[in-house]
């Protein structure tokens, strides 16, 4: 069976056409015509063709005999020794029937030759089901979940399979601790990379003696785990656009519930489109950027650092 968790767009083709349907194929001969989503050596992620946007489902390997994707490609998950008596059943159309052909001469029983045990051993290996090497792709509004990483993709990559995905949760909290005769500027004034803010905030904190703790909406983004962070104004701004459609020149329904409903489904918190959310990025010694996700400017606040707003924290994949 497979040695790693192995990601995917289906064997119909990395562009995981909806054109045409995966068949998975049940040990106990039902069928489910499904967009395959993930194989891992434990269980299968799929859609349901009928409703690509609807629930993830899973399976567990073990209670699957076979998959034939859209492209008529096949993969068997027997157990080993099935495979080596039986040999890998396709869902391949059944040929049509013709004439028999006259069979060769046999080999008289006494000539025969036996089977060395190399050429046995390759003849076995030979049927074993080869790993299904498969890649995702994304789009704004899913669900993201591997290795134990959870969020809501609020970016991707032109080919959908790079992105950035937005925590779950949202919290209200202070940009830093600093407040008047004590105010400073700590070099976080990157606009668009909210982990080079992160950087500078961890080598001011270790060139001054300080602590995460005076930095709580870093510090509460950084305790998530490696490579979640607070995110730049350009980054929060660019979540706005794609939480509202990926303009904010109209109202997108559509493409707001999607991305609440992600939320709410995998035990998240719906985004707020009035309170404004602070970035990583800071102005000067007294106030830090802020940006929310409604359709009304202005789009991008200077905010205290001291005052508590909400954060969101992201991740790139």
């Amino acid at each position: 069976m497979m040695k790693k968790i192995l990601l995917l767009a289906t064997a119909s083709g990395v562009c995981g056409s909806l054109s045409a349907q995966d068949l998975i194929v049940k040990t106990d001969a039902t069928q489910v015509e499904a967009r395959v989503l993930e194989i891992s050596p434990e269980q299968i992620r799929y859609k349901r063709f009928s409703n690509p946007d609807g629930p993830t489902y899973v399976l567990p390997v073990d209670a699957v005999d076979y998959i034939r994707y859209a492209n008529g490609e096949t993969d068997s998950f027997r157990p080993a020794q099935a495979v080596q008596s039986v040999q890998i059943q396709t869902a391949a159309p059944a040929p049509t029937q013709i004439p028999a052909v006259p069979a060769a001469p046999t080999t008289p029983a006494s000539s025969a030759v036996p089977a060395s045990p190399a050429a046995t051993a390759a003849s076995a290996t030979q049927t074993a089901p080869a790993p299904v090497y498969v890649l995702q792709r994304y789009d704004i509004g899913d669900f993201y979940d591997v290795d134990g990483v959870q969020g809501v993709v609020c970016q991707v990559s032109e080919d959908k399979m790079h992105g950035l995905i937005l925590s779950l949760d949202e919290i209200y909290l202070h940009w830093s601790e600093f407040e008047k005769n004590d105010l400073r500027t700590v070099g976080a004034d990157d606009m668009s990379d909210g982990q080079a803010n992160m950087a500078k905030v961890a080598a001011y904190i270790e060139a001054n003696n300080s602590s995460w703790a005076d930095f709580p909406a870093f510090e509460w983004c950084r305790n998530k785990g490696e490579g979640w962070y607070l995110p730049s104004i350009n980054e929060i701004m660019a979540i706005g656009n794609n939480y509202n459609g990926g303009t904010r020149m109209k109202y997108d329904r559509q493409t707001r519930n999607r991305f609440n409903n992600a939320l709410k489904e995998h035990g998240g918190k719906r985004m707020d489109r009035l309170v404004y959310y602070f970035s990583s990025t800071e102005k000067d010694e007294k106030t830090a950027y802020t940006s929310h996700m409604d359709l009304e400017p202005p789009f991008v606040v200077e905010i205290p650092k001291h005052n508590k707003f909400l954060v969101r924290a992201v991740r790139r994949f």
